[in-house]
């Protein structure tokens, strides 16, 4: 008898709990909220992103112009390693980019960012931040 109350007792509890998550949910929903994981990669969504292409031992476009903001994603599409390195530490440097590997910075002051790759330093390319 006693384990039959005990097993009410948790059914009970779960119930319970149950309805309180559902409630939870139920208020999100009323007042047009997200839980806040979700808010924040909601926001993360805005930022404006463009794309730099490693191929060919280049980087495709030699030169990109973008907002303050912008988050800039390198993308290698050789079957060599490259490495993405600021010209005078602007920014920090990748690691050893491998064929189908990216590295992203976001750049939020205006200036100009001389980069190359430290392998293959003939490769150059620029971010003009505006």
């Amino acid at each position: 008898m006693k384990a039959i109350a005990q097993g009410a007792r948790r059914a009970h509890a779960t119930r319970r709990h149950f309805g309180a998550l559902l409630l939870m949910g139920a208020l999100c929903c009323a007042i047009g909220g997200l839980p806040p994981a979700r808010a924040a990669g909601a926001s993360a969504s805005k930022t404006r992103t463009q794309q730099v292409e490693i191929r060919n031992f280049a980087f495709a476009p030699k030169s990109l112009t973008v907002s303050p903001g912008t988050r800039v994603v390198w993308t290698n599409h050789d079957e060599e390693p490259h490495v993405v390195t600021s010209a005078g530490s602007q920014f920090p440097s990748s690691k050893g980019l491998d064929a189908g590997d990216s590295y992203a910075v976001t750049f939020s002051k205006p200036g100009t960012y001389a980069y190359y790759c430290s392998i293959h330093p003939m490769m150059v390319g620029t971010i003009i931040v505006q």
